[in-house]
């Protein structure tokens, strides 16, 4: 069970990481819908190496997942590895709640392109991955 769990949430968190080093590499296809928006302008422009960290600190967290549950330690030691789950797990599950205001399950702006795929996806996703990864600390005790 833990492994296949550790699986499937490494394999998306390497995904979601990929996916970061296409809009590095100058890709374009899912902006729109990745970037918090009014009126059509996005809140913000990512730079390339805001967007590299985060592809960085995503398979960072895919790898530490699968030590989790799938793969022999091989990185992290084991106080690392549970500090850093907690971690993860912590952060993509205040990701899903969100800031009340433009992401999250609580946002109160909802009419752009972001935000309906925010509620659709984006927040459940991260709910996923968060809940995952605290499931794997529990199961791996």
């Amino acid at each position: 069970m833990a492994a296949v769990l550790s699986w499937i949430t490494g394999l998306i968190l390497f995904l979601l990481s990929a996916i970061h080093v296409y809009w590095v590499l100058g890709g374009a296809h899912g902006m729109t819908a990745a970037v918090p928006s009014q009126g059509g302008k996005p809140l913000f422009r990512p730079s390339k190496s805001a967007t590299l960290l985060v592809a960085l600190l995503l398979a960072i967290a895919a790898w530490l997942v699968l030590e989790l549950g799938a793969v022999r330690p091989v990185l992290y030691p084991p106080v690392l590895l549970r500090i850093g789950g907690w971690l993860v797990g912590l952060v993509f599950i205040a990701r899903a709640v969100g800031d009340f205001r433009w992401v999250g399950f609580f946002k109160a702006h909802k009419e752009s392109v972001f935000a309906r795929w925010d509620t659709v996806l984006f927040s459940p996703l991260c709910l996923f991955l968060g809940a995952a990864t605290l499931a794997l600390i529990i199961l791996g005790r």
